[in-house]
């Protein structure tokens, strides 16, 4: 399967599937076609399709790093430095390095979807300029035609079935923008307001809020680091003020923490952490800390909101 149908070092089409035989029919020869040339291949994809793959490829499979995407990318903004860019950078020295990933899957809740599609507009920036290739399969029958839409502007390529053609509505900016979506304050959720001299006041209301939502354990000790990390943020980056919340929702405890600082960068905390870098490590470990990161940010303020499950 040849790909490469720009003249960009960065390769990035959509696969739309339709059953088993199309999927491996579209997974299994982009992997073959890696390894003949001498690439390092990683699939990652949720757990049955990971199966799928390693039957197709035979004994082949050994040669390739899998991942179970429903883990290592539970929340969609951990994928590109905790996945992408980990198995990139680990092997770029053997030139063009070859990735299958598949953030989008139907039981992706509606919750989930605005960062799973942020994510996929964000890889053509992340990658811009580098020579690797990441094939992102979509289930064509079971996805909704508004997830197929968004793919074809998320993705420069579209393959479909024997067709593979660029996308005339590729446009990963107005996506990026689109999915900007106000969090919609939650009813009945604990909140405290904090500046500098208050950072201990808040984070031990918010431990003691998680304690009481039935939060324990490790679970308990992500949450203490993660509120830490934004609400230093938010007095050091946002203004120097800024208002906590804390609630349930479902099985899961969900915290967030407003400021009046504007987010810039739509790669914040989703660019690996180089070993020199004094800081800007903070959302980056948020994403790696949390189940699911939903970020909101306008001229008036950013709010970052994330997700434990109890």
């Amino acid at each position: 399967m040849n790909t490469a149908t720009t003249g960009d070092p960065f390769v990035h089409p959509a696969l739309f599937y339709r059953g088993e035989q199309q999927y491996t029919a579209g997974t299994v020869p982009f992997v073959r076609a890696g390894l003949a040339a001498g690439e390092a291949v990683a699939v990652a994809v949720p757990g049955p399709h990971l199966e799928l793959i390693k039957t197709g490829l035979g004994s082949s499979a050994t040669n390739v790093r899998f991942l179970d995407m429903t883990e290592v990318g539970r929340n969609p903004g951990r994928i590109i430095p905790g996945v992408l860019r980990a198995f990139a950078d680990a092997h770029g020295d053997r030139g063009r390095v070859r990735i299958i990933g598949e953030p989008i899957w139907p039981g992706r809740t509606a919750v989930e979807y605005p960062a799973c599609v942020q994510h996929e507009a964000l890889i053509n920036s992340a990658f811009q300029d580098r020579e690797v290739t990441i094939l992102c399969p979509y289930d064509a029958d079971r996805l909704e035609p508004e997830v197929l839409a968004d793919a074809r502007a998320t993705h420069p390529v579209v393959i479909d079935e024997d067709t593979q053609l660029p996308s005339p509505a590729y446009d990963p900016q107005d996506v990026i923008a689109r999915y900007n979506e106000p969090l919609p304050r939650p009813p009945g959720a604990a909140s405290i307001s904090f500046d500098a001299g208050e950072l201990p006041k808040s984070r031990y209301f918010a431990v003691q809020e998680a304690e009481r939502l039935g939060l324990m354990g490790v679970r308990l000790q992500d949450l203490t680091l993660a509120v830490a990390e934004l609400t230093t943020n938010s007095v050091l980056h946002g203004g120097g003020s800024g208002t906590l919340r804390i609630w349930a929702e479902d099985e899961r405890i969900v915290c967030e923490v407003r400021d009046h600082g504007r987010l810039w960068d739509p790669l914040a905390g989703r660019r690996p952490a180089s070993r020199d870098q004094p800081g800007g490590r903070g959302l980056l470990l948020v994403h790696y800390i949390a189940d699911l990161v939903r970020v909101h940010t306008a001229p008036d303020g950013t709010t970052i909101r994330f997700y434990l499950a109890r």
